[in-house]
């Protein structure tokens, strides 16, 4: 018999110790170090079990996937980054702070497939069954094969799921359920743990697909142990400013599709729509060309997006100039800066440079160096860069201008949307794509004016 020996044990990531200590060493995490009594000394023996006829390993060319198909969820945008619907039996998780729709998006999700006939249990563990009604009113999410159920106790989740029967289970959300067999209260590591995997099981012994909602922290990372995301399927992460309406969903792992899709939604009076094509929501309604805007296509996943990035530049007294950034990286700027100053011959160092995105999105590729620097060249000079312009490509310190990847599918979008000049790596230097850009603007501003007199 093995001799039971004293320890302590990190509930996050497993980590031992022979003492107490605050902080895990292994994972950094805080108060995750509790005693455990852990068995010591190697197992020598190990029974093997007899397997059934219907456990019996196969080849891997016999085995059907006809049962785990995709089947749409109603939603297209959500499809999209589930990877074509959603598959029977898959654990996804959906991820978002406070208030940015995350419950708003799934009792849609819940109505598009109750429309489809397919049965739906939507349990709210933070709401009463009466609260979520009166969001459903709201935004038409009403059906006769939507059950709800207000439920913290996970076996009487799994009894809501036996009376119900039904292809879909949404649960609202997975830090506020608690079961007799974990340890702790709901929402620590061990009950999150043990939620999790029962309701995973579940999924998978009865083909049944389940959402799961996850809480983040306040660095946006998805709170629980990190297990909770192994254990998943599909991992989501809905994003967006609640100062905007906009909102995006992207896949951080998923075992069914790619993860580099996006879907993009809108917030509305009447819940949350779906945005097709969003190409005009970044950029700005100015009819005629203004100093310091230029237009970039910007790639969220394998979506293409245009996106305009305006410049102002002040000229100061102050012995440090500032700089102001809001969608782009401001070390990326500071080092466009750099360039602009010692490549281009465009002094700045005595001047405010304020840089933003329109629309609030957040450009983080180097394909946004072309873009950036023509609009602060523009705004410095006061030359405006024509509409019908679009830029991208990576600029190096030596001012080169080198080529991104998808180019041809910007190429592609900005042909679409009626950018007539495009500004890539065609153009050798920093140099060289000022000079395009304020020739095309100038070129653009004599036509209007001939055009006016």
């Amino acid at each position: 018999m093995a001799k039971a020996q004293l320890n302590y044990r990190c509930t996050e990531c497993g980590w031992t110790t022979a003492k107490w200590a605050g902080r895990c060493r292994e994972c950094q995490a805080w108060g995750t170090v509790a005693e455990a009594i852990a068995p010591t000394g190697v197992l020598r023996a190990l029974k093997p079990v007899s397997i059934g006829a219907d456990r019996a390993a196969r080849a891997i060319t016999d085995i059907q996937t006809d049962s785990v198909r995709h089947w749409p969820s109603g939603i297209a945008e959500f499809d999209r980054v589930l990877g074509g619907g959603i598959v029977p039996g898959a654990a996804i998780l959906l991820s978002g702070e406070p208030g940015v729709g995350k419950s708003t998006l799934l009792l849609e999700v819940a109505s598009r497939a109750a429309r489809r006939d397919s049965r739906v249990l939507y349990v709210s563990a933070e709401e009463s069954v009466s609260q979520v009604r009166m969001r459903a009113e709201r935004t038409g999410a009403m059906h006769d094969q939507l059950f709800l159920a207000s439920e913290t106790d996970l076996a009487t989740i799994v009894g809501q799921i036996d009376a119900v029967d039904p292809q879909l289970v949404i649960v609202d959300s997975v830090q506020t359920v608690s079961s007799s067999n974990g340890e702790g209260l709901a929402g620590g590591p061990s009950q999150v743990r043990e939620v999790a995997s029962t309701l995973i099981r579940v999924a998978k012994d009865r083909n049944l697909p389940v959402v799961l909602v996850g809480h983040v922290t306040k660095d946006g990372s998805i709170a629980g142990p990190r297990l909770l995301e192994h254990l998943v399927d599909v991992v989501c992460q809905f994003e967006g400013d609640r100062q905007t309406a906009l909102r995006f969903v992207r896949a951080l792992k998923n075992r069914f599709g790619p993860t580099d899709e996006v879907g993009c939604f809108e917030m509305t009076g009447d819940g949350i729509a779906e945005v097709a094509d969003p190409s005009g929501l970044f950029l700005s309604r100015n009819t005629t060309p203004v100093s310091g805007t230029c237009v970039t296509v910007a790639m969220e996943g394998r979506r293409p997006l245009p996106v305009e990035v305006q410049a102002l530049v002040v000229s100061t007294t102050a012995p440090n100039p500032r700089r102001v950034t809001n969608g782009v990286d401001s070390s990326r700027v500071a080092m466009l800066l750099a360039v602009l100053e010692r490549r281009a011959g465009i002094r700045l160092g005595d001047k405010d440079v304020y840089v933003s995105t329109v629309g609030g999105i957040r450009l983080t590729e180097p394909a946004a160096d072309l873009a950036i620097a023509l609009a602060i060249a523009s705004a410095a000079n006061e030359k405006p860069i024509p509409h019908t312009l679009a830029a991208f490509g990576e600029i190096s310190l030596a001012g080169e201008i080198r080529p991104v990847t998808s180019g041809k599918q910007r190429v592609a979008e900005a042909a679409r949307l009626g950018f007539a000049t495009r500004v890539d790596a065609g153009s050798q230097s920093i140099r060289e794509a000022l000079r395009v850009a304020f020739t095309v603007g100038a070129t653009v501003r004599e036509k209007e004016l001939d055009a006016a007199f």
